[in-house]
């Protein structure tokens, strides 16, 4: 790994520096892995409101965790990769009320990642940062997160309103491999939940504000191995970004998540996700599917459901995943397959958290139980390895 961000006590100032206890709950529970930093408080529901753009493509400092996380496929040097690139903010509540500008009352975590389908091989890199003193940030008024020379940045597009057009730019540069790629709307937003407002859980309190924007244009370059691969023109090139903010998501009860954010070949985009409870079954669950030119429709809790159909045994972890699942939506019935299975992220030394996120193939059921590919897109899984906290 390049140049990782550890968590260690240096992050604090020693004049303001807290217990070391304190201090390492804050760094260890951050992002993926713990959002309850330092000394815990109490959970308020987000009110429902019409978000704003640009303002709300940017950072939301007073909520306590956030995410700025693209996925996608592309053709390069003659054949498939999926690439994965994530940028994290988490509060670090115990620091609010230092005095020192070198407080760290922010912290900001990256993932990137690179799957090569052909070579069945998974590439990927971490890092972490508090914000401030130009190490990292995250801007409030647009899309402008980065740690040291890794970002990701939003453009408007003249003439354009900011909920129908955007062009992404990111690049981050790993040990042995660059992500260098653009990024394009060829759809407007798609608000997920109830305008933006998505439940993730029985309490009112377990929600987030949250977009996505799927079917992007994929453009840029990669590098493998020293080597410069241009985006090649090919209409699979395609990625989905999602914005999510939250106060509190995580049920106590719940494991983790299994998520799938599949653009289709014919311009639909699909979401669904669930919640897993520590004692099995599912908690929760959700998603959406539009297609080209429609309103979206919001699925509802009771409305989708996850039955896995193959599992794979990490080498690196021995964590049991399902690489391939039957997922059953308002909008039909699919099965979403792993294209290789080894594609599991340790972010131990930057989240906290192990997890499997890769590129995948969605399938569409029909009546008679026959299958035809529809498109492609990743499927996340967490809390296989350990429970997961947010």
């Amino acid at each position: 790994m390049s140049n990782p961000f550890l968590p260690h006590s240096s992050l604090w100032p020693t004049s303001t520096m807290p217990s070391r206890r304190q201090g390492l709950l804050a760094l260890a529970a951050t992002g993926l892995g713990i959002a309850s930093l330092g000394l815990p408080r109490t959970a308020l529901a987000l009110p429902a409101r019409t978000l704003q753009f640009p303002r709300d493509f940017g950072s939301h400092p007073d909520l306590q965790t956030e995410w700025w996380y693209i996925t996608g496929q592309l053709q390069a040097g003659g054949k498939p990769w999926g690439f994965q690139l994530t940028f994290f903010r988490s509060r670090v509540d115990v620091a609010q009320a230092l005095q020192s500008p070198l407080a760290a009352r922010q912290l900001i975590f990256a993932h990137a990642a690179l799957s090569d389908v052909q070579g069945q091989k998974l590439r990927h890199d971490q890092r972490m940062a508090r914000a401030g003193m130009g190490l990292a940030g995250a801007s409030e008024a647009d899309t402008h997160v980065h740690i040291n020379d890794w970002f990701l940045q939003r453009a408007a597009v003249p003439g354009q309103p900011a909920d129908q057009a955007s062009h992404y730019r990111a690049r981050l540069a790993a040990s042995d491999f660059t992500l260098d790629l653009d990024f394009d709307s060829t759809q407007p937003l798609l608000l997920q939940g109830l305008n933006g407002l998505s439940h993730k859980g029985p309490e009112d309190e377990q929600s987030s504000y949250y977009y996505s924007q799927p079917q992007l244009k994929v453009g840029g370059s990669i590098v493998v191995d020293g080597k410069r691969l241009p985006v090649e023109a090919g209409a699979h090139n395609r990625a989905w970004l999602d914005h999510e903010c939250s106060q509190s998501v995580m049920d106590a009860s719940a494991q983790g998540w299994d998520w799938i954010g599949m653009n289709l070949d014919d311009g639909s985009a699909l979401t669904a996700f669930h919640l897993r409870r520590k004692t099995g079954g599912a908690l929760w669950a959700g998603g959406s599917f539009r297609a080209p030119g429609q309103k979206a429709q919001i699925f509802g809790p009771d409305l989708v459901r996850f039955e896995p159909l193959r599992h794979w045994l990490s080498p690196h972890t021995q964590t049991r995943y399902p690489v391939a699942w039957r997922v059953q939506t308002p909008a039909g019935l699919y099965e979403v397959h792993a294209l290789f299975d080894d594609q599991e992220l340790d972010s131990r030394a930057s989240t906290g958290a192990i997890y499997w996120e890769g590129l995948s193939e969605l399938r569409r059921i029909a009546a008679d139980g026959s299958s035809r590919r529809v498109g492609n897109g990743y499927l996340e899984m967490t809390g296989y390895a350990a429970a997961m906290k947010l």
